[in-house]
């Protein structure tokens, strides 16, 4: 199968690329997600439309194709290499399999305490350094984009982490978010989120961990009795184009299109606060679920017991990249 996916990848390259067209034509530039135009995400792509065809003058059209219309998650990555599409705005823990570890490092419990820590990483050296590495992949990485700051649901109380023996917990395919759950005495389930609905529903899983945009997009207050407002994890994209189509663009197209990159970034990052803010209150006018707020010696209980997953997870990820992240934070 997955030589017949990279077959007809290969077969498609010429007609994707943008420079197979006539010289006065404009620039095509594919950006494919797979996520509902109205999200965070699909916000932020189609900001970066507008703002790049408008500071292009029209030299470049961007086209957006949302919901896995052109390739799911597994296929996007290799796409793009192939330079099938342009660009992508993939999760974070998607480059652990593309063989970048190092970007692990943002699945760390509480490795973040707050967007400002968060902001000194992604909007600083290790933040560039990090996508660096993605350059002998053929990948160009442009910008970070939020989701944010995890939540725990189940259906009993989560107030310290005694409260998680035994408990089914849903996560997505991360070794990282493996050994959390084992931190916590819980059961890692990795499961696809569109799965998790019915696996809630049905007992399969007892709670899981995500963003409340997520959670409230998904309706899963109406199958989870609790939820702890633990902000323990961190959820978030990096926007990335293919190395060779970025290194041929005329310089002031380029500058252009990163000019219209950054000011999409800043949209795309205020929308992705809002609309977790506003789904939490959503979810919490629905009295279906009770949320708990953590008290100052609560958060350091959970902080106490989740910190041996940065030792346990140091020689995957790097123990250089984890100082470095340290360092940072100022710890």
């Amino acid at each position: 199968m997955k030589r017949l996916i990279t077959a007809s990848l290969a077969a498609a390259l010429f007609c994707a690329s943008p420079f197979a067209q006539a010289q006065d034509a404009p620039i095509i530039i594919k950006f494919s997600h797979v996520v509902a135009p109205d999200t965070p995400k699909g916000k932020g792509a189609d900001r970066f439309k507008q703002l790049a065809e408008q500071y292009t003058d029209g030299k470049v059209k961007v086209e957006v194709y949302p919901n896995s219309q052109l390739y799911k998650d597994k296929e996007e990555l290799e796409a793009l290499q192939l330079g099938a599409v342009q660009m992508l705005a993939p999760s974070l823990s998607k480059f652990g399999p593309l063989g970048v570890r190092e970007f692990e490092v943002f699945d760390l419990p509480y490795i973040f305490r707050s967007k400002e820590d968060l902001r000194k990483v992604t909007d600083g050296a290790v933040g560039k350094n990090l996508l660096d590495k993605l350059q002998p992949k053929g990948i160009t990485g442009l910008a970070y984009w939020d989701n944010g700051f995890k939540i725990m649901s189940a259906n009993r109380p989560m107030q310290t982490p005694d409260d998680f023996f035994g408990l089914k917990m849903r996560i997505q395919s991360s070794k990282v978010l493996e050994s959390q759950m084992r931190a916590l005495d819980a059961v890692p389930q990795m499961m696809a989120f569109s799965e998790v609905y019915q696996a809630m529903q049905t007992g399969v899983v007892d709670g899981s961990e995500n963003t409340p945009s997520n959670m409230y997009t998904q309706q899963v207050y109406d199958v989870q009795k609790h939820a702890t407002l633990s902000d323990h994890g961190y959820i978030g994209y990096a926007v990335i184009v293919n190395k060779k189509f970025w290194d041929e663009l005329p310089a002031d197209v380029r500058a252009n299109l990163e000019k219209a990159m950054n000011e999409a970034t800043l949209y795309a990052n205020d929308i992705a606060q809002q609309e977790n803010d506003a789904a939490l209150l959503a979810m919490q006018a629905t009295r279906k679920t009770t949320f708990h707020e953590m008290t100052d010696a609560e958060r350091q209980q959970w902080i106490e017991t989740l910190e041996p997953v940065h030792q346990e997870m140091a020689s995957r990820i790097g123990q250089e990249t984890i100082d470095a992240v340290y360092q940072a934070l100022g710890r």
